[in-house]
């Protein structure tokens, strides 16, 4: 069941992804050749307590850490470690926290130093095919009117998108209803309504859209070796269309 949400719960929502949002610019700023994702999940642990904010993802469903920390062909769900960043891989963080009842939920991938042109168009065209899918999230579309729009914008570019990964509608909960898909044809699912809150997070692999899932039980990466990348944003739908909540608000 797809809960609408209230000003009010949306308001929570969004400050809850203000402060997602921030400790990713914090992260995104520590990334350099040399530093290790253990010391940037101990960090975020850090920014998100000092808040009065409890990670979301530590202890959900046995997940170990706060920060999920996924480099190059790491799809989502890396676990943090010493193994230092090198010059030229990409790294997707994504991270979470609950406050005042309410989630918020945001993903980056962020370069380490120079990266190669076709790593870097492919987090390139993940992120605008985020915001292709953002653009369709109006009241009286469907739900796979998102889905589709990403799915084209990735496979326009010769790239996939995951399919064993989807998004997710936000709130009181991490995951509530509905699941986004990122691929799928359009007109299909659920109507979307104002007060409807949404995290959309396409992954796109550089070439196949099979993953596997490494022997810690979370750890997905591509099956082919190539680069994964990866974007999210958490949404609500108003009536005047789709509002960002996990961009941090400059005004």
């Amino acid at each position: 069941m797809v809960v609408l949400k209230s000003p009010r719960e949306i308001e929570k929502i969004r400050k809850s992804n203000q402060m997602v949002a921030e400790t990713l610019a914090i992260l995104e700023s520590k990334i350099r050749p040399g530093i290790n994702t253990l010391y940037l999940n101990e960090l975020s642990e850090r920014l998100a307590r000092e808040k009065g904010a409890t990670p979301a993802f530590k202890g959900y469903r046995g997940f170990p850490y706060a920060l999920c920390a996924s480099p190059n062909n790491v799809v989502v769900h890396g676990f943090p470690s010493q193994k230092p960043l090198c010059e030229g891989d990409i790294i997707s963080l994504d991270f979470g926290i609950l406050f005042d009842g309410y989630y918020g939920d945001s993903a980056i991938t962020v370069a380490v130093g120079k990266i190669s042109e076709a790593a870097a168009r492919l987090s390139k065209i993940t992120k605008e095919s985020l915001y292709k899918g953002i653009e369709k999230a109006v009241p009286g579309g469907r739900l796979s009117d998102i889905s589709h729009a990403v799915q084209s914008h990735v496979e326009a570019a010769g790239f996939s998108v995951v399919r064993q990964f989807v998004g997710h509608g936000i709130g009181s909960k991490l995951h509530e209803d509905p699941q986004i898909p990122n691929f799928g044809e359009p007109g299909m699912g659920v109507r979307l309504k104002a007060g409807m809150t949404l995290a959309i997070e396409p992954m796109v692999n550089a070439k196949s859209y099979d993953v596997e899932i490494l022997e810690d039980g979370w750890t997905a990466v591509t099956k082919d070796g190539c680069l994964s990348a990866h974007f999210e944003h958490t949404i609500a739908i108003t009536e005047e269309g789709p509002v960002i909540l996990s961009e941090i608000d400059r005004g």
